[in-house]
């Protein structure tokens, strides 16, 4: 077994993960789908369908389907605040499955586009978007987290921006808690960085709606607070997953993207 910090740094030179259609095979599917697509009378589609298919076509992911990423940590690694058997079920099983129906409804959506089948690029809407916003969703909630030892938010840009943006850190975790906490049946807590105004601020979504895609908000940090998160550790006390779940943050990641984000409107 390699370090959680080695292991960081050897999965950081993967390819990361794109918000994008896929390829299907070997075989670059986006040319001919945009060259499809551009026949279609935009109108037809919905508003939201639009946004949701402009962020997977952006770009494509270099070794062809979607698959699931790998932790930066062993199954264990965040015990006693998240389980073995918590996270395998949550990563393995759970996550994979978003990856497969993902890939399935991407290729659905190629024959449709090619086609120029509206109607059936429209009933994809979906299937995509629960899909394909689980599998960014829980990417981004992995690199969220980390052994506890390793958690410390440090001095930095992110820092100044929770003091600018809440007043403080325990602000910003008591107001992200509460939101969180009231997510009626399944969904998720954000930390969003807003390109129009440069601030930071909490946002919830239900189900798997991508963070992005549906307010124009860049998720930094995510709080999935779907049952299958934590009723094995947790039961159905909610509160006690979002409260404990502060200890195993990895603040480096949350701060990156930050960095990042800040770079793109600059």
């Amino acid at each position: 077994r390699i370090s959680f910090s080695l292991r960081q740094h050897h999965i950081k030179k993967k390819k990361k993960l794109t918000t994008s259609l896929i390829m299907s095979g070997n075989k670059l599917i986006i040319n001919s789908a945009l060259r499809a697509a551009s026949h279609l009378r935009s109108d037809v589609l919905p508003k939201e369908a639009s946004k949701v298919a402009a962020a997977m076509l952006s770009s494509a992911p270099s070794g062809g389907k979607h698959t699931l990423p790998d932790l930066m940590y062993d199954y264990n690694a965040l015990e006693p605040v998240i389980s073995t058997e918590t996270m395998t079920i949550h990563h393995s099983k759970h996550h994979n499955t978003y990856v497969t129906n993902l890939n399935v409804a991407l290729e659905k959506l190629d024959t449709a586009v090619n086609q120029g089948d509206a109607s059936g690029i429209i009933a994809l809407e979906s299937a995509l978007k629960f899909n394909g916003g689980g599998h960014l969703n829980h990417s981004l909630f992995w690199d969220n987290l980390c052994p506890k030892g390793y958690s410390e938010l440090k001095d930095g840009p992110l820092k100044e921006e929770i003091e600018i943006s809440f007043g403080g850190v325990e602000n910003m975790k008591q107001d992200l808690s509460a939101m969180t906490i009231g997510v009626q049946g399944s969904g998720w807590g954000w930390i969003g960085y807003n390109p129009k105004n440069g601030g930071i601020e909490c946002a919830t979504r239900a189900n798997q709606d991508p963070l992005e895609a549906t307010t124009g908000l860049i998720p930094l940090l995510g709080i999935d607070v779907w049952e299958h998160a934590y009723y094995v550790d947790y039961r159905n006390v909610r509160p006690d997953y979002v409260n404990a779940i502060w200890d195993v943050i990895n603040w480096d990641a949350v701060e990156q993207r930050l960095v990042d984000a800040t770079k793109k409107i600059e």
